[in-house]
Formats: structure tokens, sequence, C-alpha cells
């Protein structure tokens, strides 16, 4: 790609995915704390009726875009660059003045050196939208990013930005603490992690599933030798199954979500010790 000076700080699409890196990691070492700044952060700063957020699904309507044809592409392009002339310059430098202000009080200084997957491509596309950049090079950006837009992958399927990150502080996380994570868990961290951005659409799917699929295990565990003899075990069993029961009905929450984590432990450890 063309080389070329970029402010990170005024990328809002590298702000938002660094913040999710932040809450990525804040949530892997049970930072409460730090959760809370980041996800306050991010409501208020990519709320509904703020510039940021219509900034951001400028920059996401060209990034996230692949495998569509050349015309598709450009037509993307170009009616992304209206809706950023529309957007109302002076709100949004406030607007980022603000977060990152909050960033510099409440988070490391390697944030601004966080990996953000397709970092290349949203310095592109900043600088695609920058006046001051010449004419020539604003062209040849253009046709990088298009290129990269009608660009197929041949080997997999391309993950979501989220996921990318999602999976490299696994990585880290196991590295450093051990792999102490069962696939599941991952999993419901995932969705977790990315639920804001759709409402907690996917979260609430995946839960029900998870639930229902708990609640078979646990309740298969009656049939166990070791517990169909003891009292206190099934007493304690029926308590596991009554507390599935009860978040069927509930909006998720962090509490849900930390015992729904202990319950996929105590499920995998009472197939440990049947084995």
């Amino acid at each position: 790609m063309t080389k070329f000076k970029h402010n990170k700080k005024r990328n809002t699409a590298f702000l938002y995915e660094s913040l999710i890196i932040e809450l990525t990691k804040a949530i892997l070492i049970n930072d409460k704390e730090k959760q809370f700044q980041i996800k306050t952060m991010v409501k208020e700063g990519f709320n509904n009726s703020s510039m940021m957020r219509n900034d951001l699904k400028i920059y996401q309507a060209i990034n996230e875009t692949s495998n569509v044809e050349k015309e598709i592409a450009q037509r993307i392009l170009t009616e992304a660059k209206k809706q950023k002339e529309q957007i109302d310059k002076k709100q949004l430098f406030n607007e980022q003045n603000k977060i990152i202000a909050q960033i510099n009080k409440f988070l490391p200084k390697s944030f601004f050196s966080n990996f953000v997957p397709n970092y290349k491509n949203l310095a592109s596309i900043a600088q695609i939208f920058n006046d001051t950049v010449s004419i020539k090079s604003r062209v040849l950006l253009e046709s990088e990013v298009i290129e990269k837009m009608i660009e197929k992958d041949c080997d997999q399927e391309m993950l979501p930005i989220d996921s990318l990150t999602y999976k490299i502080f696994i990585e880290k996380f196991n590295h450093q603490y051990g792999d102490k994570l069962l696939e599941e868990q991952k999993t419901l961290l995932e969705k977790y992690i990315t639920s804001f951005e759709n409402n907690g659409l996917e979260l609430k799917i995946y839960l029900n599933e998870e639930v229902g699929r708990l609640r078979d295990e646990v309740e298969g565990c009656f049939s166990r030798s070791l517990i169909k003899d003891d009292e206190k075990m099934q007493h304690k069993i029926n308590e596991v199954i009554s507390t599935l029961d009860d978040f069927k009905s509930r909006e998720p929450t962090e509490q849900m979500l930390m015992k729904i984590i202990s319950i996929q432990s105590l499920v995998k450890e009472i197939h440990a010790n049947a084995n």
C-alpha cells in the first residue's frame, strides 16, 4: 500500500477496534473496573446520535466489504465518500477529543500500539477522506482499497474483525495463564464481547442453545452412580437446573455469564470424572 503519515487518534475505526481489544483483555483477566470504563466509553462515544458512530459505519461499509464485483466496490466507495462529506467535522473532532482524553486517563499508553487487524486498510480509508492528501495519492489509495474489496480469499472464509482480535488475545491469555478456557467458554466470551454491536442478538441466540444443552447435560447426571446415591449431590444438581431454567426468562447479565461459565466447567468436570 502507498506509504503516508497517518494519525491513529483521528481514525474513528482504529479507536473503536482498539477499545474492543482493551475490553477483551479486561474480560480475560477479569478486571471489572476496566471493563466498566471501556464499555461506558464505547456506549457514550458511539451512541446512535454521535458523529463517531456515523463515521464508524462509513469505515465499516468499506472495510468489511469483500468478494464483490469491481463496479459494486466503486459504488460503495462513492456512497461512503458522499456520507463522509455530511459528517459534522467539528462535532466529530470534539467527540474524538473526549474519548481520547478518557483513553489517556483510564487505559495504558500501549493503547495506540494495539495490533488492529486490517489496520493498513483502515489507514488508507482515512487518507481517502483526508483533503490534505494529494489527488494522485488519493486515487492510488482508492484503487488499493477497491482491490481489497473485490479480493477473494480462496483458502478460508474471512472472519469478523472482532473474532480475529478475540482469537489473538485468547492465545496470549492461554500462553500466560495456561489453557484454562474451554471452547464453549471462549465462544461465550466472544459473543459477549461483540454483543453491543447487534443489540445482543447473537449472544441471546447462543445462550438459548447453550443453556438448553447444559440443562440436558446436568439433568443426565442423575443417572450417574456417584450422584444418584448422594442426596446432597442431587440437591446441588437440582439447584443448578433451577438456575438454568431461570436464565431462560432473563436478559443476559455479566453475573449470569460468569455462572454459565462455572456450569460449563462443572459439566466438563463431571464428564472427566465419569471417564
